[in-house]
């Protein structure tokens, strides 16, 4: 199966999104800066996320946004769509409605939101990036099926994840995503890593078209893109 087609952001892009991310005083902390800059630059997660809704209106809910990048990409590549991002660590959301401002992206808002009891209410299309793998097995299967309820026709639940497999971009992951919990980067460690085949059937079961696409870029991680779409 090939990659998708998700080139990363040029340089111009990357600092024009990166500068949003910058302390308000010099002496501040520069790490997030740092870290968007780095993202941005290397891993194709926001280029391949912004191919699947370029020409997709539907108001979008980003679950476990985190800095809220997802907005800004959309941003950058004209997308005007309605956005608001959740996540359940406090400190991430701050700093992206901080940026946000900076940036001064419209029809876009952030909330803290703890997604292994809660949800909010939507009705439209609906990112999970980097998210299934931090929730337990039984919070994953209601947070897939209520991403799937909120779809309306012509509307899509994107996903970035790992699954489950043999390969050795599998064990990378899991030992990144671990590392990334020692060092509180994530709030959370990872539990499970849903299987292709598991996500397949569910996705049919509930009507929708799947479709999986190899998003490895240039990173050892076992990322993949999921669109499953509502047809009209």
């Amino acid at each position: 199966m090939r990659p998708a087609k998700a080139p990363t952001f040029d340089r111009r892009e990357v600092a024009a999104i990166a500068r949003a991310f910058l302390p308000a005083r010099w002496y501040g902390n520069r790490t997030p800066y740092y870290y968007v800059r780095t993202k941005l630059a290397s891993d194709p997660l926001y280029s391949g996320i912004v191919e699947v809704l370029r020409d997709n209106p539907a108001p979008l809910l980003d679950l476990g946004c985190g800095l809220g990048l997802l907005a800004h990409t959309l941003r950058q590549a004209g997308l005007a769509l309605p956005y608001r991002g959740v996540d359940n660590d406090a400190g991430k959301i701050a700093r992206a409605a901080a940026a946000a401002r900076s940036a001064g992206l419209a029809h876009t808002e952030f909330e803290t939101m703890d997604l292994a009891t809660s949800l909010p209410q939507h009705r439209g299309s609906v990112a999970l990036l980097d998210v299934l793998q931090f929730l337990p097995p039984d919070a994953q299967d209601r947070l897939l099926d209520a991403a799937i309820a909120m779809l309306t026709p012509g509307a899509s639940l994107v996903l970035r994840s790992g699954l489950h497999d043999d390969s050795w971009r599998a064990r990378v992951t899991y030992r990144v995503d671990q590392f990334s919990r020692w060092i509180r980067w994530m709030n959370v460690g990872p539990t499970r890593y849903p299987a292709r085949d598991a996500l397949a059937q569910r996705f049919a079961a509930a009507g929708l078209t799947a479709e999986f696409s190899p998003l490895f870029g240039r990173t050892p991680f076992n990322n993949w893109r999921i669109v499953a779409t509502r047809q009209s």
